[in-house]
């Protein structure tokens, strides 16, 4: 079998059509979460401390409040899609 026609092959095999959806779907879903994170959960919790924006947080010249802002973000998005594999494995499940 040549190159060429190996590789038709495997493009045309449902797992790499099925991974670009996912990389085009997980990219437009990354949007809405980030959005929910920045507009409307880490201002409530810098509210809550007493702060404009926790991304201001500082000493001296290291604004450390961009790493916590930053962490929580990937806490949250990784927690969210925790979620997300969890309940799809559990419907998995039921469907036998």
């Amino acid at each position: 079998m040549s190159l060429i026609s190996e590789f038709k092959e495997f493009i045309n095999k449902g797992n790499v059509i099925d991974l670009a959806v996912a990389v085009i779907l997980g990219a437009a879903f990354e949007k809405i979460v980030t959005s929910v994170v920045n507009d409307i959960i880490m201002p409530i919790i810098a509210f809550a401390g007493g702060f404009e924006s926790i991304e201001l947080l500082k000493i001296g010249p290291f604004t450390y409040g961009k790493l916590i802002a930053a962490s929580m973000n990937f806490l949250i998005v990784a927690f969210i899609l925790f979620l997300i594999i969890k309940a799809m494995n559990k419907a998995k499940e039921i469907k036998g």
